[in-house]
């Protein structure tokens, strides 16, 4: 296993278990991530990051979501939701509205075409989900690596 100097060299020591455990949560994301995005776009003909936004959209009251609040939620970088939002837009599945309250934003809106769509895709995403991670699991090692990221992800939020 490497040491935490394959990935600083001269750094003071460190906690060699938590650069190793930031690895393996690197690699692992990269390579589940190429698998569930492969999987979309064969079976269900829809990119990851338009199911991530659809997804947010669906979870939100109203399926709306102010556009900065959809770039705190989804997982894919603020400046990317814009263009992704557009690109729904296109196929039918979000509209833009602007924001009565603030003329300075705008909403993106799931349309009934979007939850069905949504709704067409999330068996096979589930599926890979199961296929590429959570099979690899045990009942436990769920639990404690959810619980475990959900502290990091609240000191984060503090």
């Amino acid at each position: 296993m490497r040491t935490h100097k394959s990935y600083a060299v001269g750094m003071p020591d460190r906690d060699d278990a938590g650069v190793a455990a930031w690895a393996a949560l690197l690699r692992t994301h990269a390579a589940v991530l190429r698998e569930l995005e492969g999987d979309m776009e064969r079976a269900q003909n829809m990119p990851l990051t338009w199911y991530d936004v659809l997804l947010e959209l669906n979870a939100a009251p109203e399926r709306k979501l102010r556009m900065q609040e959809l770039g705190e939620r989804a997982v894919v970088s603020r400046s990317r939701v814009s263009r992704i939002v557009d690109e729904l837009a296109r196929a039918g599945l979000v509209v833009r509205e602007k924001d009565e309250t603030d003329r300075r934003g705008s909403w993106a809106v799931l349309t009934p075409a979007g939850r069905d769509r949504l709704r067409k895709a999330a068996p096979g995403y589930l599926d890979g989900i199961a296929r590429h991670f959570a099979d690899h699991l045990t009942p436990e090692e769920r639990s404690t690596i959810t619980g475990a990221l959900d502290r990091v992800l609240a000191a984060h939020r503090r």
